[in-house]
C-alpha cells in the first residue's frame, strides 16, 4: 500500500520562489541541524560545508537555493518567519561570514561554503549534501533530496517508516483515482467528504478547519498583496509586475480596507467574459509575482504553480457563488489536495523530474476537479475534469530564463487557471461512462513522458526559452 499524503502535505505554507529549490533545501538544512543535535554532534561541529547537485545547482542562484540554505541552517522556519527578516538574516550571514544557531552557538560560514556542482546524483535530480567538521575532520555527512512540493527524502528512507494508507489505518485507502471514484459511488459521498474522513484519522475536525482556514488566509493575503504591489521583480530580468495595473483597471473606484472587504468589492464589478478572464489571470499573476519576490505563498502543489488553485477558488467566490463561505473553501481544498496526492503517488510533482507538466499540469488538474465538485459535478466528473486539465499540459517543459521563477512561469499559472475552469465546464457536460481516457491513464502517461523528456527541459535552464532568450534580451 502507498504512503498516506495529507492535504496539508500537498498545500504547505512557505516562502518563494520554489518549493523544490527553496522550500525543500530550507527544510533539508533544518533537518540536518536537527539530526546533528539529536546524535550529539552539534556541540562538536565547528564548520559546515554544503554541496548542491544537479538541478539544485544549475538553477540554484535563480531560485534562491543558497539563501534558503543559510536560512535553514540558521533554524528559521519558512512557515512563520516574518518576510522582512529574510534578507536581514541573509545579509548578516554574508557580511559577518558566520551562522548563529538557536542557543547562541556561532560557527564560520564563508561564501565558498556552498558549492554548486553540475553533476547529478543518481537518486534524484535535486540533491544536497551537508558535511560537518570538527577541527578539520569530517564527522557528519547527510544527503537529502528535494523531490518537489517542499518534500524532502534521504536515499535510505523506507516507506514502511512512514504512515501507510490501508484499511487498518484509514477508512478509505486511496492510491489510484479509480479507487477514489469507487468509494464515492459506494458511500454516496463527494470526494471532499471521503478525504475528510481519512484526514480525521490523524487530526481533529477543529484542527483541520483551523489549518484550512490558515491556508486560505495565506492564499487570499498573497493575492491581495500581489494585486496592490507595483514595480519590478528582483533577480535581474527587470520583469514588471502586471497584476497591479490589471487590478487597478478592473477594480476601478471600489472602496475596501482589507482582503475580506476586497472580495465583496470584486463581486460588485462587471463580469463580462473578458473581465472574467482578466480577473482570473490577475489573481494567478499576483500570487506568482509575490512568489518571485520571496514572499509567503502556499505550495499548491509547488511554489512555481502556486497561483492556479487560489485563482480558480477566488473565481468561484467572486464570480460563480457570491454566497460561498468557508464550507465551499474547505470542499475545494480537500478535493484539490487529494487529486494532487494521487499524482504524487503515481508520477511526480517535481519539475526537475517531470518538467512543468508536473507543476502547472498537476495544479490545473487539482483546481479543475475541485471546481467541478463546487459546481455540482459528480465524483466521476471531477476526475474527468482533472484528466482534461492534465491531458492538455502533457509534455510541458520547464525552461525558466536565468533560472528565475518568472519567465515563463508566472504567465503559465494564469493559463493553467483558465484551463482548469474550462476543463471543469467540459467535464460537467460529459457523461463519464463515455470517457475514453481515465485519469489514472493520463497520470501514467505523464510519468512516462517525464521519464522520456530530455534533462535540458527539466528545470536546468539548459533548453527552450532559457537558452533562446538571454538575460540581455530582457
Amino acid at each position: 500500500m502507498s504512503q498516506f499524503i495529507s492535504v496539508f502535505d500537498m498545500l504547505k505554507i512557505g516562502v518563494g520562489p520554489s518549493s523544490s529549490h527553496t522550500l525543500g533545501p530550507w527544510r533539508a538544512a533544518q533537518a540536518y541541524i536537527s539530526k546533528i543535535r539529536a546524535n550529539k554532534k552539534f556541540d562538536l561541529i565547528d564548520a559546515i560545508k554544503v554541496d548542491l547537485y544537479g538541478s539544485l545547482s544549475l538553477t540554484g542562484k535563480g531560485h534562491a537555493t543558497d539563501l534558503s540554505i543559510l536560512l535553514g541552517l540558521s533554524e528559521a522556519d519558512p512557515e512563520y518567519i516574518p518576510i522582512e527578516d529574510i534578507f536581514i538574516i541573509v545579509d548578516r550571514i554574508n557580511t559577518q561570514e558566520e551562522i548563529i544557531f538557536k542557543g547562541g552557538k556561532t560557527i564560520p560560514f564563508y561564501k565558498n561554503s556552498i558549492v554548486f556542482n553540475r553533476e547529478f546524483l543518481p537518486f534524484h535530480a535535486n540533491g544536497v549534501t551537508f558535511r560537518g567538521f570538527c577541527k578539520g575532520e569530517e564527522i557528519s555527512t547527510q544527503t537529502y533530496f528535494s523531490i518537489g512540493g517542499g518534500f524532502i527524502v534521504q536515499e535510505k528512507d523506507h516507506l514502511e517508516e512512514e504512515i501507510e494508507i490501508n484499511k487498518k489505518n484509514f477508512p478509505f485507502p486511496i492510491n489510484k483515482a479509480l479507487q477514489l471514484e469507487e468509494y464515492c459511488e459506494k458511500e454516496n459521498k463527494t470526494i471532499s467528504e471521503i478525504v475528510l474522513l481519512n484526514e480525521l484519522e490523524l487530526n481533529s475536525a477543529a484542527f483541520i478547519d483551523k489549518e484550512l482556514h490558515r491556508i486560505w488566509d495565506t492564499m487570499l493575503e498573497c493575492m491581495y498583496i500581489g494585486c496592490h504591489t507595483e514595480g519590478k521583480l528582483p533577480g535581474g530580468l527587470n520583469v514588471k509586475r502586471r497584476a497591479y495595473d490589471t487590478h487597478q483597471k478592473l477594480i476601478k473606484d471600489s472602496s475596501y480596507k482589507n482582503p475580506e472587504e476586497w472580495i465583496t468589492a470584486i463581486r460588485s464589478t462587471e463580469v463580462k467574459f473578458r473581465e472574467i478572464l482578466k480577473w482570473v489571470s490577475c489573481f494567478a499573476l499576483s500570487v506568482n509575482e509575490v512568489n518571485a519576490s520571496l514572499g509567503r505563498v502556499v505550495t499548491a502543489p509547488t511554489n512555481g504553480s502556486a497561483g492556479v488553485i487560489p485563482a480558480v477558488l477566488m473565481y468561484y467566490l467572486v464570480i460563480e457563488n457570491h454566497n460561498a463561505d468557508f464550507k465551499e473553501i474547505k470542499q475545494f481544498l480537500l478535493t484539490a489536495g487529494e487529486i494532487g496526492s494521487i499524482f504524487k503517488k503515481n508520477a511526480t510533482i517535481s519539475a526537475a523530474m517531470g518538467g512543468c507538466q508536473a507543476e502547472i499540469g498537476v495544479s490545473s488538474a487539482m483546481a479543475a476537479a475541485a471546481l467541478t465538485e463546487l459546481l455540482g459535478g459528480t465524483a466521476a466528473q471531477c476526475l474527468v475534469a482533472a484528466e482534461i486539465a492534465m491531458e492538455h499540459h502533457l509534455g510541458l517543459t520547464c525552461d525558466p530564463i536565468g533560472g528565475l521563477v518568472q519567465i515563463p512561469c508566472i504567465e503559465r499559472n494564469a493559463m493553467g487557471a483558465i484551463k482548469a475552469i474550462n476543463a471543469a465546464e467540459m467535464a460537467l457536460e460529459t457523461d463519464p461512462k463515455e470517457v475514453k481516457v481515465p485519469l489514472d491513464k493520463v497520470i501514467n502517461t505523464m510519468w512516462e513522458t517525464a521519464k522520456d523528456m530530455h534533462k535540458n527541459y527539466k528545470e536546468t535552464s539548459e533548453g527552450g526559452l532559457a537558452i533562446n532568450v538571454g538575460l540581455a534580451d530582457c
